[in-house]
């Protein structure tokens, strides 16, 4: 029994690499859902060689924003992402991952208008896919903890769960989006604050318990903080604390209790240092989990 797969996004020529390291992931990336040159028999070539390799196959949405003022392009995107949602169903993905993205209205406008479009794509995923949604590093972004708790009473949910980018979901409870105080907002996340984490995911979960991390820097882009991904050990939140949270969560809160979930874990960092750093990951989480494994 596996107690949590574990992997990083390929693009099809990387995907003997991650299989050969002995990953059971692989994300689909967001790039490849926007090049004009992928067709559709990229994306069944995908899922020949993914589903012979991994027990999970994931996609990444194109970076859109959901919501926006103008009619014209509100319409553009959500065709775009509706697109996506299909070719995601040829390469055998069976969760769909998207970013919300910026506000535009600033008011009850944001939600409804983010619920009509998921609504569409979680119509065109079914049966085979889920939909899942990040949770946003600042407050200025669609998809706080309250908002996807909203979506999936508005959407369905056995349709809808939350995809927890722990660093986002860092920066958003520890308001290092807002001070910039990275170092600061380290020294809070402790095993405690990871594991509040953990239940609130839990809390917004239906069929999967997806997550994903990387570690990152801050920066100044006028009066906003923005975030940097960089490589593991080079950057915030600490992994030995998350590390200790995820094993026991994993192991104690989800699989002892034999919960009907699968458990994955997508590393999201920098192309040039991926694979190395997703074994990383997953070797500083088994480490702490064998101790309650029995």
């Amino acid at each position: 029994m596996i107690l949590f797969d574990w992997g990083t996004y390929n693009g099809l020529t990387k995907l003997p690499i991650a299989a050969t390291l002995g990953m059971k992931l692989t994300e689909i990336p967001p790039y490849d859902f926007s090049r004009r040159s992928r067709g559709e028999d990229y994306f069944t070539q995908y899922r020949e060689l993914a589903t012979k390799a991994f027990t999970t196959i994931t996609a990444h949405a194109p970076y859109y924003n959901v919501v926006s003022t103008s009619r014209v392009v509100q319409e553009r995107t959500t065709r775009a992402l509706v697109a996506a949602v299909r070719k995601a169903k040829l390469a055998g993905a069976q969760i769909f991952n998207l970013h919300l993205g910026w506000r535009a209205y600033m008011d009850h406008r944001d939600l409804e208008q983010a619920a009509e479009v998921l609504r569409k794509l979680a119509d065109e995923a079914q049966p085979e896919m889920i939909i899942s949604v990040e949770i946003p590093y600042t407050r200025r972004m669609l998809g706080t903890w309250e908002e996807v708790k909203a979506l999936r009473e508005m959407v369905g949910e056995d349709r809808l769960i939350v995809s927890v980018q722990l660093e986002n979901a860092w920066m958003l409870e520890t308001g290092a989006s807002e001070h910039g105080d990275f170092e600061a907002a380290n020294r809070i996340a402790d095993e405690e604050f990871w594991t509040r984490i953990l239940h609130k995911t839990l809390s917004l979960s239906h069929g999967f318990l997806s997550l994903r991390f990387s570690q990152v820097v801050g920066f100044a882009l006028g009066r906003r903080i923005l975030k940097k991904r960089v490589p593991l050990g080079k950057g915030y939140p600490d992994l030995a604390p998350l590390a200790r949270a995820l094993a026991r969560f994993m192991v104690r809160e989800v699989k002892e209790k034999q919960l009907p979930l699968r458990m994955h874990i997508i590393y999201t960092g920098i192309p040039e240092t991926k694979y190395r750093d997703t074994i990383t990951l997953y070797a500083e989480i088994m480490k702490e989990a064998v101790q309650y494994l029995r």
